[in-house]
Formats: C-alpha cells, sequence, structure tokens
C-alpha cells in the first residue's frame, strides 16, 4: 500500500529545519544531498549549498518526514498556510514531547487540551512557519 509522505519546500533555510525536526524527533536523516552534489554538475552558484533532497524516518510505520530548497529561478514558496503535518503520538508524555519541542519558537493556535477524538489535541504554527497537529492516540 502506497505511503503518504509529506514533502516540506523552503526558501533556503530547508537544512536548518529539518536540523531542527530531527533534534526534536531524536532520528538521523536518511540522506541529506545539496545541488551542487547533482551528478551533472550544473547548479547555479547561488544554490550549491541548498538542500536537494533530505528524508527522516519518523516512528516505527514507514512514515517519512523529506524536504528540500526551492532552486533559483522556482520564485518563491509560501510556507505553512497550505498543508499541516498531523502526528499521532502513541502515549501522552511523547504527545507532549512532541508538542513542547516542535512548538518552540512558534506561535501556539491550539493548545494542548482533550477533544471528542483525541484525549490530548494541540495545533501550532513552528518557527519555521509549518502548521502541525499532535494528538494522542489511544487506540494505538
Amino acid at each position: 500500500m502506497a505511503a503518504l509522505n509529506p514533502y516540506l519546500i523552503f526558501n533556503g533555510n530547508c537544512e536548518d529545519a529539518f536540523n531542527f525536526y530531527k533534534s526534536v524527533f531524536g532520528v538521523e536523516f536518511q540522506m541529506i544531498s545539496k545541488f551542487k552534489d547533482m551528478p551533472d554538475g550544473k547548479c547555479p552558484v547561488a544554490d550549491e549549498n541548498k538542500i536537494m533532497h533530505v528524508s527522516m524516518a519518523i516512528g516505527n510505520k514507514g512514515d517519512v518526514l523529506m524536504g528540500s530548497d526551492n532552486g533559483s529561478g522556482m520564485g518563491d514558496v509560501n510556507i505553512g498556510n497550505n498543508f499541516s503535518i498531523s502526528i499521532s503520538a502513541q502515549t501522552e508524555e511523547e504527545t507532549k514531547k512532541l508538542f513542547d519541542g516542535l512548538s518552540s519558537g512558534g506561535k501556539i493556535t491550539m493548545p494542548l487540551t482533550p477533544t471528542f477524538w483525541s484525549p490530548l489535541f494541540g495545533m501550532f504554527t513552528d518557527k519555521f512557519g509549518v502548521n502541525w497537529m499532535v494528538g494522542y492516540d489511544k487506540q494505538s
């Protein structure tokens, strides 16, 4: 069965964002490459140190978070207002850890609270402009 993996595109700060996410989730990158690593070597100088692709496995269900920087000539990206990443944690402790870690420096739009669909759920926009929803999935 196909997996749904969010892919985030940044305006030059992909590496900063993914290093932050890596620190919160406590995982390593599966892959990280820069535009200068392209096999044909045809990369604008302005893009050489931008991220061409990065990925990291999150949890044990095969979910992967991926991202890249937008190359020059592709225009600016409006980050965070057209999607959210939803995380279903397996314990209340994990829910609080992820919520507190990822929302650090960002804007909380709904504090962690019980809802009719989850014993603990909250929403925020992180310091990179990405929208997140974090909930405790008691049935996991």
